[in-house]
């Protein structure tokens, strides 16, 4: 029997904390950066929350030696990075902008030479304006240009890089940027969406096999998506019926092309009315279908959903045709309105591993907002920092579960708690805090909280 008071983790369980380019390292104008589509989004008024942009975020460009030094000083093993694709290829035509390769260079030496392996997002939704310009994921050609990326920085960074991360949640690329139009590029066309769907699976495809042919037997891949935990509100047959088309649409529209190179034809049929699929071609599936080394997991709540019409929510994006609606969450809310259900993340990877018993999981994002505030208090490294009891406890009962499902047999290999910092919450702008680390907009002073150091000292004891 499990002890409840003590969760042990395998000793070479990786450990390690997230970012995303776009929502931390600012320096939008600097060293040949051309725009992506969320500096473009930010400029139309409405659309963030705080009318807000990422023009200088928490200015890592600049203080990644800092953030490295905290990474450290947590004890953290791994760092889930992404590059920003729009510093890479700024302009279309595709010449190489050196500068944003050197840039990463040198942030990827100065992890390694701290005892941190980098895992690389190759695409966390900075997709560059000009590529937008000329349809974005709703156009063919974006999978092909994401795979010449890919090409570039497996032959710049390849030496560097222990894990490369295709996608980023490919979810909200496509429902929220092209479906109800709640992210960059700010589209609703559910025709579009489904488009976008497929371009990212063939992106995805394309990348590995690009990272591949570049690196060989050393390139290890990986892609994350934020599978989600979709409870029937009841056993009622319209009930289990929407469960089964939000799994569907959230979940299987991934896992079906990448793991085993087919689309379940239940979704061909419920998106019936919103796209003829054309944009699927001959020999994508065998594309889309590459080996994957790991499998990363994103993870903040579960829905409860029901059978009944109405409006799509962020939650769940898939029109009122859909038929599933997600109902109002219950219990504990963080600040984000997110419901805590540990179970769920025990039960996801559960279900994962053992639907794919081979393959290696890790949780490549888990993490809660609050509304912080900072105290005076000498027991904080610079004698102030945040007292964040619910974050910990999020942290710590998020890690239970995990260690919960590695007990019972689920092979989970790492987790990476969002977020290092506090960092620009995309639609939500700088409203909403997720860091471990408390950042300062006005001075960029970086501030200790509880819970990144009882992060530290959970990695120090490799139990909770």
């Amino acid at each position: 029997m499990v002890n409840d008071e003590r969760l042990a983790f395998p000793e070479d369980f990786t450990w390690g904390t997230a970012t995303a380019s776009f929502q931390v390292e600012g320096a939008a104008y600097e060293d040949g950066r051309g725009d992506s589509i969320w500096d473009v989004y930010c400029r139309q008024p409405g659309r963030i929350a705080d009318g807000s942009n990422g023009d200088v975020a928490c200015d890592q460009y600049h203080r990644y030696p800092e953030d490295i030094a905290l990474m450290k000083q947590m004890g953290v093993g791994a760092y889930r990075l992404s590059v920003a694709w729009p510093r890479i290829v700024p302009q279309a035509g595709g010449a190489i902008n050196q500068a944003g390769l050197d840039h990463y260079r040198r942030v990827l030496d100065m992890l390694l030479e701290n005892g941190i392996k980098p895992v690389v997002t190759l695409y966390h939704w900075d997709l560059p304006q000009y590529l937008q310009e000329a349809g974005g994921w709703a156009n063919r050609d974006t999978a092909q240009r994401y795979a010449d990326y890919a090409a570039v920085l497996a032959k710049a960074l390849g030496d560097r890089v222990q894990t490369w991360t295709t996608l980023n949640e490919p979810w909200c690329s496509a429902y929220l940027g092209y479906g109800n139009g709640g992210h960059a590029p700010g589209i609703c066309d559910y025709g579009q969406a489904l488009a976008a769907v497929h371009h990212l699976n063939l992106a995805h495809g394309l990348g590995a096999q690009a990272i591949r042919a570049e690196l060989g037997d050393r390139a290890r891949i990986s892609v994350t998506l934020n599978l989600q935990v979709n409870r029937a509100d009841s056993d009622d047959p319209a009930d289990l019926a929407a469960k089964t088309r939000a799994d569907l649409f959230a979940n299987e529209v991934w896992l079906g092309p990448m793991l085993a190179g087919t689309y379940d034809q239940r979704i061909h049929d419920a998106a019936e009315g919103l796209t003829d699929w054309s944009f699927v071609r001959d020999g994508d599936l065998e594309q889309i279908h590459q080996p994957l080394d790991v499998l990363g997991i994103n993870y903040y709540s579960t829905n409860h959903v029901g059978g009944r019409s109405g409006a799509g929510s962020e939650r769940n994006p898939m029109p009122a045709q859909d038929m599933v609606e997600t109902l109002p969450p219950q219990g504990p809310l963080t600040a984000m309105g997110w419901n805590q259900e540990p179970q769920g993340l025990t039960d996801l990877l559960m279900e994962v591993s053992g639907r794919f018993p081979k393959l290696d999981l890790m949780i490549t994002e888990n993490g809660s907002a609050w509304e912080d505030q900072v105290s005076l208090d000498s027991s904080f490294p610079g004698g102030k920092g945040v007292h964040d009891p619910q974050r910990v406890a999020y942290l710590e009962e998020h890690l239970r579960a995990v260690a919960r499902a590695i007990h019972a047999g689920a092979r989970v290999t790492g987790y990476f708690a969002w977020s290092l910092l506090d960092n620009f919450e995309w639609a939500l702008g700088y409203t909403k805090r997720f860091g471990l680390i408390r950042v300062d907009y006005d001075t960029q002073e970086r501030i200790w909280k509880d819970s990144g150091l009882r992060y530290a000292q959970i990695i120090h004891d490799r139990a909770v």
